[in-house]
């Protein structure tokens, strides 16, 4: 790779990335990150609540779990289009309910339910630790992460079972899910008192949670060549990663004809429908707001939006070798092939031909190989913001991601190289 663009990005993307997910165990932890990084960049963050400015640099707003960010150049007109990337920072896991202290036989246990369309069988016997948000009573919200052995779903041995390895494994998500976290009697409230003494709150201070189970096994480079990169909410926290790096870098590349933007939203894996997700108003709303406080008018907004353009970047599914059949016969990506351009004539992804060309002259830019992903005739396939985001704001979108294995398991598989191949189309996108 010898263009400028591609030169920014290497295999020490891919160990950050490994930093990033091992400090991510929730939405909410993963948008703090993000934030982070991009205050150390001379980002702000900015009040959905505060009256906004017309000054130029970089800016973000946090709501729950996403996070909008855009740098304005000096010299930008109202009128000047955005450049976005979009994301989303949710994982398919397993949540805890309002009530969460159940049990049975003895065993003490937390009750979860099941939050998009996860791999059931990853979960059971691994070491899982419990991460998410606290809201106490004076409203305030705080973070915890309890990133040790905490509770374990235990699978029914073999000798109970003498079928599963013919019949295959029959999981109910409502019977076989819960997580044992100890032995004796089961008390309400126990969990929260927990959590409360593990963040040194008072008693009876939390009046609210948000909280996820996690694999507390690190990310790790895997392979003979390590190659390969294995980690957990590789779907979708790579692309936030990604995105959010190609955003400081293009901040500071002093040639920007158009505004970039980072737009991570939550609620992807269950239809994307609530105020921080791809659905609601919240990036329109902010890049309305960028507009107006420049000065712009509403036929300014209308030209910023007609002339931006969305690179969505989701993960997408690498060819399997054990089930090559379920792939599309003339389309197999690869790991460690380049980011995936993802089509579906129906409107499953948003890419068309000239999002294609948009896709392309970004990678020439960059120096970096593409490959294509399109469903196998016979099988389903899945969805991203990208549909969500051009029919809602009349954005040109174009879908794009790196292709992995096991897609919503506890723990993912990707080629190493490929998380720094796509924040280097990233970077190359935002920056012409």
């Amino acid at each position: 790779m010898s263009s400028p663009a591609a030169a920014r990005f290497d295999r020490g993307h891919t160990d950050d990335l490994m930093t990033f997910l091992a400090a991510s165990p929730s939405q909410y932890h993963a948008v703090a990150n993000a934030a982070e990084r991009l205050e150390k960049a001379g980002f702000r963050q900015l009040a959905e609540t505060d009256a906004w400015d017309a000054s130029t640099g970089g800016k973000f707003v946090l709501r729950g779990g996403a996070i909008i960010a855009w740098y304005v150049p000096e010299g930008a007109a109202a009128h000047t289009p955005f450049r976005i990337i979009g994301a989303h920072t949710d994982s398919p896991n397993l949540r805890v309910k309002p009530l969460p202290d159940t049990g049975s036989q003895g065993w003490r246990q937390i009750a979860v339910e099941i939050y998009g369309g996860t791999l059931l069988n990853t979960w059971l016997d691994r070491d899982l630790g419990l991460a998410g948000r606290l809201t106490l009573l004076d409203g305030t919200d705080r973070l915890v992460n309890v990133d040790r052995p905490l509770m374990r779903v235990p699978q029914l041995a073999v000798h109970l079972d003498r079928s599963v390895n013919t019949d295959g494994l029959k999981l109910d998500k409502q019977r076989h899910m819960q997580p044992i976290w100890g032995l004796g009697e089961v008390h309400e409230g126990d969990l929260i008192a927990f959590l409360e003494d593990e963040e040194g709150l008072d008693r009876g201070s939390v009046a609210g949670w948000d909280l996820m189970v996690h694999s507390i096994e690190p990310p790790a480079y895997l392979g003979r060549d390590r190659e390969l990169l294995a980690g957990p909410r590789m779907d979708n926290l790579l692309s936030v990663h990604a995105a959010v790096a190609a955003l400081v870098a293009a901040s500071t590349s002093g040639t920007l004809t158009h505004i970039p933007v980072l737009a991570a939203f939550d609620h992807e894996e269950n239809g994307s429908q609530s105020d921080t997700g791809a659905d609601g108003p919240l990036l329109g709303n902010v890049l309305e707001r960028s507009v107006f406080s420049r000065g712009g008018s509403y036929e300014d907004r209308a030209r910023a939006f007609a002339g931006a353009i969305c690179l969505s970047s989701d993960t997408g599914h690498a060819v399997h070798p054990n089930y090559a059949e379920r792939h599309d016969p003339t389309h197999h990506p690869r790991a460690n092939g380049g980011p995936i351009l993802k089509v579906n004539v129906n409107q499953r992804y948003a890419t068309d031909g000239s999002g294609r060309a948009v896709f392309v002259a970004a990678c020439e830019r960059a120096g970096v190989p593409w490959q294509t992903f399109v469903s196998n005739n016979s099988m389903p396939c899945g969805t991203t913001i990208g549909p969500i985001t051009a029919a809602r704001h009349g954005i040109q979108t174009v879908d794009i991601g790196v292709a992995i294995l096991s897609m919503h398991s506890a723990r993912e598989l990707c080629g190493a190289d490929d998380p720094y191949l796509l924040a280097n189309v990233m970077l190359a996108f935002l920056e012409n």
